[in-house]
């Protein structure tokens, strides 16, 4: 009897857990809880393959070199020193003079070891020489880009609100992005595309821009543009910017950025706040400019240049430019999740329509029904009573996938109802084999009690071997499976382990509550 009473303890905890958590996916709002997240190909949505530009992240790492290699020339006192690239990949150093090439030996053997470098001619007082990337660290920085890039875009997401996102890397360059239930398709692309390289860099005023324009920046400099709509007339204008092209600074100081709004004007601007050491620079860089233009810089484009007006501590700044909420949101959420470390593109783009999502749930809900008719049908007419029992079964456990669903806010898929249904002929399965296992001993003679027993624990092990192997099987799948196959891996697991529970523990408790309340002479079986 205690026995009795701990199994009925412990189902009605079950259906307890499994209505609280499959009633708010059954009526949303009726309290704050998980829901069923449906996948790309229930609910609609966007997905993409993007290609990451693994050979720019090359590229930017020999520029960042290139930047290095300059500043410790001047740091070193290195004159007479010639610095070009003549591949993206590459970079051409001519030195002249003995002391000059000493120093600059001295530095490539201190500072530049990861650099690989080849002479071209030496003599004692010219030496030219071609500096690279090794073709493993070239590598070593392609993957590295990748990796970052699907990081970045994950975190982009993430602060973006989509509910069981599927970011995946696919290939050496490529990444897979699955955005269930996405309405505004060009601001997510938008989102995940932006570079986000943000930079501060100074205006230089000394040489008239038009001129650049009309020839070629002078060295050292670059035109860039603050593009300005306006609203009422749609048209946009273009301003440009001479500027410095080494950058005082970069996002890679950032640590926070958030949207608020100007208590002047009442437009939404971006704030955002460095770390300590980019405080530090920050703060250098604006007390040695005072009454200079300091650019800032968004994936070359000015957002704004204004003028320095003191020292500027406490490691804090403002972007401005007319945004609108949605933009100084999407563009706060860039800055906080990071620059890309290479451009990316998309290759694929295809949209699920919401309506193409509900037919499927139509058709899967339609399959499900057909099923457990047929079942009913037959459990009926085969074991009677006990039929009925098992179709409840059915019924309960895909109440308890739902619930299980809601709880590990897994996604429901296409493949995943695929994997209900098959649910479905498992659990009918495990009645089966108890129902069986029942008939037989009655058939030696047994009393309903001691078949009932005798049923019950012999057919459990075949069960459990059975249900197991298939959840070993099951969560491999999951493991090392993609996509749908995840899906169907989610369902499958989680109705294997409600079939188990339901057949031997639901079951038994309801024949064990019939041949204890009542004086059964004939089981209906």
């Amino acid at each position: 009897m205690k026995r009795f009473s701990l199994r009925l303890i412990i189902v009605l905890a079950v259906l307890v857990a499994a209505v609280v958590y499959s009633l708010p996916t059954l009526k949303p709002g009726l309290w704050p809880d998980k829901r069923v997240n449906l996948g790309l190909d229930l609910q609609g949505g966007m997905h993409l393959v993007l290609e990451v530009n693994t050979v720019k992240a090359v590229e930017s790492t020999i520029e960042r070199n290139l930047s290095e290699i300059r500043d410790l020339a001047r740091r070193n006192q290195i004159q007479n020193l010639l610095l070009e690239r003549p591949a993206p990949n590459k970079i051409a150093v001519e030195v002249t003079g003995a002391e000059n090439i000493a120093k600059f030996k001295q530095l490539l053997d201190k500072e530049l070891r990861d650099l690989r470098s080849r002479i071209q001619s030496e003599q004692p007082e010219r030496l030219s020489l071609v500096l690279d990337l090794a073709d493993a660290d070239a590598e070593q920085i392609k993957k590295l880009a990748v990796d970052q890039a699907l990081e970045t875009i994950r975190n982009r997401i993430d602060q973006f609100g989509v509910a069981e996102p599927d970011i995946r890397r696919q290939g050496e360059n490529r990444i897979l992005v699955q955005l269930p239930g996405i309405q505004d398709t060009e601001r997510a692309k938008d989102l995940i595309g932006r570079t986000a390289l943000l930079e501060f860099k100074l205006v230089d005023d000394t040489r008239d821009v038009n001129t650049a324009l009309q020839g070629s920046p002078p060295p050292g400099t670059e035109v860039l543009f603050k593009v300005d709509e306006d609203p009422a007339t749609q048209r946009t204008a273009r301003t440009p910017f001479l500027v410095r092209k080494t950058a005082l600074l970069t996002g890679a100081s950032l640590t926070d950025a958030r949207v608020q709004i100007d208590s002047q004007y009442g437009e939404p601007y971006v704030s955002i706040d460095f770390d300590k050491k980019g405080a530090r620079v920050f703060e250098r860089v604006t007390g040695e400019n005072v009454g200079k233009r300091l650019a800032i810089v968004l994936d070359n484009k000015v957002y704004s240049a204004p003028t320095i007006q003191e020292k500027i501590a406490g490691g804090r700044a403002r972007i401005t430019g007319r945004f609108s909420m949605e933009e100084a949101r999407d563009l706060a959420i860039v800055l906080r999740a990071g620059a890309l470390p290479a451009p990316v593109t998309i290759l694929e783009e295809r949209t699920v329509g919401p309506s193409l999502g509900a037919d499927s749930i139509r058709a899967g809900l339609i399959s499900m029904a057909v099923g457990a008719i047929l079942v009913l049908l037959f459990m009926g007419f085969y074991y009677k009573l006990a039929g009925l029992l098992a179709v409840f079964e059915v019924v309960l456990d895909i109440v308890l996938i739902g619930a299980g669903l809601a709880a590990f806010g897994a996604t429901l898929t296409l493949p995943g109802m695929a994997g209900i249904i098959l649910t479905i002929g498992m659990a009918v399965d495990n009645n089966v084999l108890i129902y069986e296992r029942i008939r037989e001993e009655l058939r030696l003679g047994k009393s309903p009690r001691a078949a009932t027993d005798a049923g019950f624990d012999r057919s459990t092990t075949t069960i459990m071997d059975a249900n197991i192997t298939t959840l070993i099987a099951a969560v491999v799948l999951f493991q090392f499976g993609t996509g749908p196959v995840k899906g169907f891996a989610v369902t499958l697991s989680i109705g294997v382990v409600a079939s188990m529970f339901t057949a031997i523990v639901v079951s038994r408790l309801v024949f064990d509550y019939v041949l204890t309340t009542r004086k059964v002479r004939q089981l209906s079986i």
